[in-house]
């Protein structure tokens, strides 16, 4: 979100389906940010498939959270895609880069709040213009 963030959550082995998706993300965080925010707030997550579960969907109008409308089709759209990359650069530009799991889980964390909160407010910022730009391209391919 604008000015702050959550620590990394890394799910452990296994598939997120939509179960885990209510426990893991959406009661611990979207909820207690839906009651921070009030009625301001607007969800916005992907047609990722955990993310359209009826227990997801459920959930969300239970805790009357409002999710922002999104395309079938929108991968330009996704800040966090921009994130996972620059998390994936940085990890590659280690001198040592992580071996084991537990390694891996540990550079992610390190680096996740190495991230500038800038840039995180600036993929934000972005969705307006990249939304306006991915119409006028009819969905097309965008260069974000």
């Amino acid at each position: 979100m604008l000015g702050s963030r959550t620590e990394l959550h890394i799910f452990d082995a296994g598939s997120v389906n939509g179960i885990r998706y209510c426990n893991e993300i959406l009661l611990p965080y979207v909820r207690i940010f839906r009651g921070a925010m009030g009625l301001q707030f607007l969800f916005m997550d992907d047609n990722a498939p955990c993310h359209r579960t009826v227990a997801a969907e459920q959930l969300l109008e239970s805790e009357d959270i409002e999710r922002m409308d999104w395309p079938a089709r929108s991968p330009d759209l996704t800040p966090i895609e921009h994130v996972w990359d620059f998390l994936g650069r940085r990890l590659a530009a280690r001198t040592l880069p992580p071996v084991t799991i537990r390694e891996l889980r540990l550079a992610l964390q390190d680096e996740w709040a190495a991230m500038p909160q800038q840039l995180i407010d600036t993929l934000i910022l972005s969705m307006g213009r990249r939304s306006e730009t991915c119409l006028a391209v009819r969905g097309d391919h965008i260069p974000y």
